[in-house]
């Protein structure tokens, strides 16, 4: 690779660094080409994009950024596979649901909205995050119980108005 095909490769990533808010850095090493194949297409189902990059070009990039990267760039060992997404927990549950067959992909570190989480154990604190749509439904749903409360009692008074009502006419 000469070194102007790496200054595109940095500026190329540099700029999907800053666009993405959601960033997960993966090993997926080991796995073979049929198993590389369906992570792939978990991941183009689940609206991820995978990415292998170099070590060192990544480095580059995230210096190049404006975004605070933290601690990600001292795990930039060994293979490395970027996942870019637009919701934060989803490349967490799928990379949950692909180590049901296989052992990986290991979680390196993700940067997740400026927050930085670093290590294969954070994947279950990663995972409970809720997204945008998640959390929009919970509150959507929080205000509109007081509503349902008031309208089931007001249906239920006078179901019972009615019933007493009825009941005095008929004595």
């Amino acid at each position: 690779m000469t070194r102007e095909e790496k200054l595109n490769v940095i500026q190329d990533l540099t700029a999907q660094l800053g666009d993405s808010s959601t960033i997960y850095l993966a090993d997926i090493s080991g796995l073979n080409a049929e198993t590389t194949s369906a992570l792939r297409r978990a991941c183009y189902k689940a609206d991820i994009k995978l990415a292998v990059v170099k070590n060192t070009l990544l480095a580059k990039a995230m210096e190049a950024s404006d975004k605070d990267f933290g601690e990600l760039p001292t795990v930039l060992k060994g293979n490395t596979s970027l996942m870019f997404s637009d919701t934060g927990n989803a490349p967490a549950k799928l990379i949950k649901t692909f180590r049901k067959k296989s052992n990986k992909p290991l979680l390196k570190g993700a940067y997740i909205a400026e927050a930085i989480y670093v290590g294969d154990d954070q994947l279950d604190a990663l995972e409970s995050i809720k997204s945008k749509d998640e959390m929009v439904g919970e509150i959507i749903g929080l205000l509109q119980s007081p509503a349902k409360n008031v309208i089931s009692g007001l249906k239920s008074g006078g179901g019972k108005l009615a019933g007493i009502l009825k009941t005095l006419s008929e004595r």
